[in-house]
C-alpha cells in the first residue's frame, strides 16, 4: 500500500458516480494493505476478480473503490450500503497506472523501456552502463531488480503500477536521472507501464514464450506493440532491430504514429548498422557504422548477440539524447551483465564454464551458436525448462539444445508444482526427434548435472549452464530451495580440481 499524502479524487484525475469525492491517503490493489483513506484498484484477475475482496477493503477503511462495470456488478450490494466513492473505468489497470503516476510525483529526468523476448534485462543494463560511463547518475530496472548508483529489489521484471511508480519517484528523490527499464509482455499487457514518460522506447526480437499466458503469438505480439502504440508517445523515438522478422512491423507502427526511428541492426536500411564481428577467446571486434560513418570498436564480452544487445542500448542511449560518438567511445568498458554469458569458472586446462539466462528455444539456439566462433573443442550443454509454464516450448528446446552442441545433459529448471521427470521427458522428446539422442544425458538433480557437465570438459572445451541465469533460488513445489548456477559451476570446478 501507498501511503504518501492526502489527496482528492479530482486531484488524481478520476470522477466518483454521482459526483462523491473523497479525502485519498493511499493507493492499494491488495485488500490486506488497505488503510483508513486508502483509494482500493479492484482489478480483473486471471482467476478472481478483485471485487470479491471489496467488502474486506470497505472493512480496513477504504473511502474510494477503482474497479469497471463488472466489478461494480460483482459488488453492487457492498457498495450500495456504503458511503465509499465509486469509480468505474473501461480500463480499470490503465485507470491506476495513470492514477499512481500522479500520485507519487516526478520521476527521473529520462527514462527508457525495451521489450522483446530475449536481450532486455542485457540492453537495459548495457544503457545503464553507458550512461554511467557519461557521468550521469543511471539505474536499469527489471528482472534483476534496480541496479546502478541506487538499488532496490523488485518481485517481477515490471512491477504493479503502484510498486513502479512508487520505486520511480523514490529513484528521482536519491537523484537518479537517467533509467532503463524492461518492459515484460505481462506488464504491458496489464497496463502497468502506462504513465511513465519515456523518451525512447526499443525491441528486441519476437520468439515463442509466455503462451501458456498470451495463448496466441497475435495476442503476444500485440501486448509487446503496446509498448511503441500506446505507452510511447508521438514524440518519442522507436529503436527497433530490423533483422528479426517482426522488427519491420515495430518500425512500421512507430512511423505511423510520428515517432521518429532508429533501425538497428545488419540490414542495409539501418542507421546503425552492424557490418562485421571478429570473434577470439575472450570477446570480439565490432565494425558498425552510425547513419554512414564507419566505426570500430572492441567488446570484452562473449557471443556474437552481444552485438546486437550493445548496439540497440547504444541506439536507446542516443535517442534519449547522448552524442553517438560520445557513446561509441564508452562500449569497450561494458561488462557482462550477471547471468548473461557469464563466464562462472574456468577449468586448470582453460576449459571454461558460462552461465546464461536462456530459457526459450531461441536463446538456447542463439547462446550456442554465438559461444560456438570462442570455443575450438566441444560444447557442453545444460538444459531444462520451467514448470507451470509454455509446455510447448520444451520440446522446442531440446531441439536446440541437439543442434548447436555437441553434449547435452537435460536437468530440471523450476519445476514449480510439475512433476520433474515429466518436465524432462518433453526436453528429452525434443532431443531425440532432433537425433541428439545418442549425445544427451538425463540427470535430474541440477547440482549433479553441473558437476557432471564441468567433468565432461576437455582441453579447448566450453559449458554452457542455460535457463536460470541470474536467479539464486530453484522453485520446487511452493519452496524455493537456494541454488545458484554460477555458485555451483565454482564448486564443482574446484571440487573435481580438489581444492575443497
Amino acid at each position: 500500500m501507498a501511503q504518501e499524502r492526502v489527496s482528492t479524487l479530482a486531484d488524481l484525475g478520476l470522477r466518483a458516480q454521482g459526483g462523491r469525492e473523497a479525502q485519498v491517503t493511499g493507493l492499494a490493489v491488495d485488500s490486506r494493505q488497505v488503510r483508513d483513506g486508502t483509494l482500493f484498484a479492484a482489478l480483473p484477475g486471471a482467476r478472481v476478480h478483485g471485487a470479491e475482496f471489496i467488502q474486506y477493503a470497505l472493512r480496513m477503511g477504504a473511502v474510494a473503490v477503482l474497479t469497471d462495470a463488472p466489478g461494480a456488478r460483482i459488488a453492487a450490494d457492498v457498495l450500495a450500503g456504503s458511503d465509499a466513492a465509486l469509480v468505474i473505468a473501461e480500463d480499470p489497470r490503465q485507470t491506476l497506472a495513470q492514477t499512481a503516476a500522479l500520485w507519487f510525483g516526478p520521476q527521473p529526468e529520462t527514462v527508457v523501456a525495451v521489450t522483446g523476448t530475449n536481450g532486455k534485462t542485457s540492453v537495459a543494463n548495457f544503457a545503464r552502463q553507458i550512461w554511467v560511463a557519461l557521468g550521469r547518475e543511471a539505474v536499469n530496472l527489471g528482472t534483476t531488480g534496480v541496479e546502478g548508483v541506487w538499488t532496490h529489489p523488485l518481485a517481477h521484471t515490471t512491477p504493479e503500477p503502484i510498486t513502479l511508480h512508487r520505486v520511480l519517484a523514490e529513484a528521482a528523490r536519491a537523484g537518479v536521472t537517467h533509467v532503463a527499464m524492461e518492459a515484460s509482455s505481462h506488464g504491458l499487457d496489464q497496463r502497468r507501464l502506462d504513465g511513465v514518460m519515456l523518451a525512447a522506447a526499443g525491441f528486441t526480437n519476437f520468439t515463442q514464450d509466455h503462451l501458456d499466458y498470451h495463448q496466441t503469438f497475435a495476442a503476444y505480439f500485440a501486448a509487446k506493440l503496446g509498448l511503441f502504440t500506446r505507452v510511447l508517445q508521438a514524440d518519442g523515438v522507436t529503436v527497433v532491430n530490423l533483422d528479426d522478422p517482426r522488427g519491420a512491423d515495430v518500425a512500421a507502427a512507430a512511423t505511423a504514429r510520428g515517432q521518429e526511428v532508429i533501425g538497428v541492426g545488419r540490414e542495409p536500411g539501418a542507421r546503425l548498422r552492424l557490418l562485421g564481428q571478429r570473434f577470439d577467446a575472450t570477446g570480439q571486434e565490432l565494425r558498425f557504422e552510425w547513419q554512414g560513418v564507419a566505426q570500430q570498436v572492441r567488446l570484452d564480452l562473449i557471443g556474437g548477440f552481444q552485438a546486437d544487445n550493445v548496439l540497440l542500448a547504444a541506439g536507446l542511449v542516443i535517442a534519449a539524447g547522448e552524442d553517438a560518438e560520445a557513446v561509441f567511445a564508452t562500449l569497450p568498458q561494458l561488462e557482462t551483465v550477471r547471468g548473461r554469458m557469464q563466464l562462472a569458472a574456468t577449468r586448470a586446462n582453460g576449459a571454461a564454464v558460462f552461465v546464461d539466462y536462456a530459457h526459450t528455444p531461441d536463446a538456447v539456439a542463439t547462446a550456442l551458436r554465438a559461444l560456438r566462433p570462442h570455443v575450438m573443442g566441444r560444447i557442453v550443454a545444460i538444459i531444462g525448462a520451467g514448470g507451470d509454464r509454455d509446455r510447448g516450448k520444451r520440446p522446442l528446446m531440446g531441439e536446440a539444445a541437439a543442434r548447436h552442441a555437441d553434449v547435452v545433459i537435460v536437468t530440471d529448471d523450476n519445476p514449480r508444482s510439475e512433476d520433474p521427470a515429466s518436465i524432462r521427458a518433453a526436453v528429452m522428446a525434443g532431443v531425440r526427434a532432433a537425433g541428439g539422442g545418442d549425445i544427451a544425458t538425463e540427470v535430474g538433480d541440477r547440482a549433479e548435472a553441473i558437476l557432471r557437465g564441468v567433468d565432461a570438459l576437455g582441453v579447448g572445451d566450453a559449458l554452457l549452464i542455460a535457463g536460470k541465469g541470474h536467479e539464486s533460488g530453484q522453485v520446487v513445489g511452493d519452496d524455493v530451495l537456494p541454488f545458484d548456477d554460477v555458485e555451483q559451476a565454482s564448486i564443482s570446478v574446484a571440487a573435481l580440481e580438489g581444492r575443497i
